[in-house]
């Protein structure tokens, strides 16, 4: 093959990585939650690369009018620097859910706590009132037999 040729199907395969990647992004079940920033700013990423695949004489001409020698090195610089941003940006989202599981585990056990006390005192007040019922003596009289319940007293039957 020759040269001409093996650029024309890298610059179809990066083309097609390109739309590939633009596709996932839009059509992913995370981008209802991506602002439109990020949004945008991928696209215009996704339309830079895709402009410097298929004109990279031109990007050449942009980089050295900004003082960088090649096309190539401006955008491994610019791929540096979306790579940092995306890295930020996975940490600050990293930080923020683990913030969230801390709060929701603080929630959780602040209502198992309340859900253990309110137990407790039922169980002290059905104590109390079995106590009463038995009389003022402090001892109830057990009921056995067939209509006895496991607290050994009387159950009440529909009949």
């Amino acid at each position: 093959m020759t040269q001409e040729a093996n650029t024309v199907i890298l610059q179809i395969l990066l083309l097609a990585a390109a739309v590939g990647a633009l596709v996932y992004f839009v059509r992913s079940g995370q981008s209802v939650g991506v602002r439109a920033s990020k949004r945008i700013a991928f696209g215009a990423f996704i339309v830079l690369n895709v402009y410097a695949v298929l004109r990279p004489d031109d990007l050449t001409y942009v980089a050295r009018a900004v003082g960088i020698g090649r096309g190539t090195d401006l955008l491994v610089y610019l791929l540096v620097v979306a790579f940092v941003f995306g890295m930020l940006n996975t940490y600050l989202r990293d930080r923020e859910i683990s913030q969230h599981l801390t709060n929701l585990a603080r929630q959780i056990a602040v209502r198992d706590a309340e859900l253990s006390r309110r137990e407790n005192d039922l169980e002290q007040r059905l104590t109390a009132l079995e106590e009463r019922a038995a009389g003022t003596n402090g001892h109830r009289a057990a009921v056995t037999g067939p209509d006895a319940d496991e607290l050994g007293t009387a159950r009440t039957t529909g009949t």
